[in-house]
């Protein structure tokens, strides 16, 4: 199994099934596909039918860069994570922060490099550390910020468990 099958596996244990949740700006999701991005990929169908087959091909052509399969796996599936919630780039400065580089939201050799060098569980946990600073400051961490705490808590377990 891949490094992307084994994340998308276990972004489905975060994500979930089939949410319509008033305070989340990305309306309806599937698989935590949301409408606009499905529309977008060409899924026209009723967001409750989505088949996972479908959210796996979105997921692995937005969300998972090539370069992540160079990355540890205790760190890829942080930044994979983070990319789904936050977006690529945004994942990407969070990594570059915890490995200080320049963080430009460009995964180049520059950060891979650092990646590289540094230590996955500490980096998983710096990266962490910023990622939850940025979510305190968002406004729907008065509705979410149980669901997104115990998801950066079970990203640090599987970190430890990855090392």
């Amino acid at each position: 199994m891949s490094n992307f099958d084994t994340a998308f596996t276990q972004l489905l244990g975060s994500e979930g099934s089939y949410s319509n949740h008033p305070d989340d700006p990305g309306g309806e999701t599937m698989w935590g596909i949301t409408i606009k991005v499905a529309r977008l990929n060409g899924y026209d169908g009723n967001m409750k039918d989505m088949p996972v087959e479908t959210a796996k091909a979105i997921y692995r052509k937005h969300y998972w860069l090539p370069a992540f399969d160079d990355l540890p796996y205790a760190v890829a599936f942080q930044v994979f994570d983070g990319a789904v919630n936050s977006g690529v780039a945004q994942s990407v400065k969070w990594l570059q922060r915890a490995v200080g580089v320049a963080n430009d939201g460009n995964l180049g050799p520059a950060t891979m490099a650092a990646v590289k060098a540094a230590d996955p569980l500490k980096t998983a946990v710096r990266y962490n550390v910023h990622r939850l600073q940025f979510m305190r400051k968002l406004g729907g961490w008065g509705a979410f910020s149980r669901g997104w705490a115990e998801r950066i808590a079970n990203n640090l377990e599987l970190a430890v468990r990855a090392t």
